[in-house]
């Protein structure tokens, strides 16, 4: 690591139970549902078939659940709140509350549950609180996740 660098993410010592977050917007396009049927291969007609998606409940196509969990990822990553003191993605429980469409516009919000020492791993888990909203702020996904933060010392 380069000399005086300090990353922009908080560390470990810095993150206190109630700590909360809250990230831009960002719609998803037909673009990202293509783009990340192409990476994952999940081509699941649900996701890539419009005429199919017209006879299910939601009468159109719906993004992957997890293209919407990569989404707020990276609008939490984009925050800065972990830049360079992340670890580790540990673990996450996650729930898919309710469809995202083509159009809807998402935003992370994650509150910091609780803090773990974990000194032998550099560190300490922080565990979040993390909902994904549309633009109704409507919740779509939530659960918690599990992250490894880097400690100062």
């Amino acid at each position: 690591m380069n000399e005086g660098y300090r990353p922009r993410g908080m560390y470990f010592e810095e993150f206190t139970e109630g700590t909360k977050v809250v990230s831009h917007g960002r719609t998803i396009t037909e673009a990202d549902i293509v783009n990340f049927a192409g990476i994952s291969g999940d081509f699941n007609v649900i996701h890539t078939n419009a005429e199919f998606g017209k006879t299910t409940p939601f009468g159109e196509r719906i993004a992957h659940g997890l293209l919407v969990l990569s989404v707020a990822t990276g609008l939490g990553m984009q925050l800065g709140f972990l830049d360079g003191t992340a670890i580790a993605f540990i673990s996450l429980e996650w729930k898919f509350k309710a469809p995202v469409k083509i159009g809807d516009t998402v935003h992370l919000v994650a509150q910091v549950k609780q803090t773990k020492a974990m000194k032998a791993l550099g560190g300490g888990f922080v565990i979040f609180d993390a909902r994904v909203l549309n633009q109704r702020d409507e919740v779509v996904q939530e659960g918690t996740w599990t992250v490894l933060v880097k400690s100062k010392a």
